[in-house]
């Protein structure tokens, strides 16, 4: 066997990256997936987007956040994806996360 079929089988498991757009279930997040397509008979490049509901366990992601979402059993009506990973913080939830912050610091002086 060569080295390339000795490591462990890649997941079948589709995965997608896009922005978290809604956070306000818990342990739900609602993911915004942009696809760009080239249109058949035009030939120019269409956007279309379609929204996800992922299963967020420690509730860690943010609106704005842009996540990696992984293929999974279904777990309710609508969900049917787990959140891998977040590949990049939102600025908008460390500006939060700050005046969060100075607002717990004003209440205790």
């Amino acid at each position: 066997m060569t080295a390339e079929t000795e490591k462990a089988p890649a997941s079948r498991r589709n995965e997608k990256v896009g922005n978290v757009v809604s956070t306000k279930m818990q342990k739900t997040i609602v993911v915004e997936v942009e696809m760009r397509k080239a249109h058949r008979k035009y030939k120019r490049i269409v956007r279309s987007s379609k929204k996800f509901y992922a299963h967020d366990e420690q509730n860690s992601a943010r609106v704005g956040d842009v996540v990696r979402i992984r293929e999974t059993r279904p777990l309710s009506k609508l969900k049917r994806w787990s959140l891998e990973e977040i590949v990049r913080r939102s600025t908008l939830s460390q500006l939060e996360d700050t005046a969060t912050i100075d607002q717990v610091e004003e209440a205790v002086k």
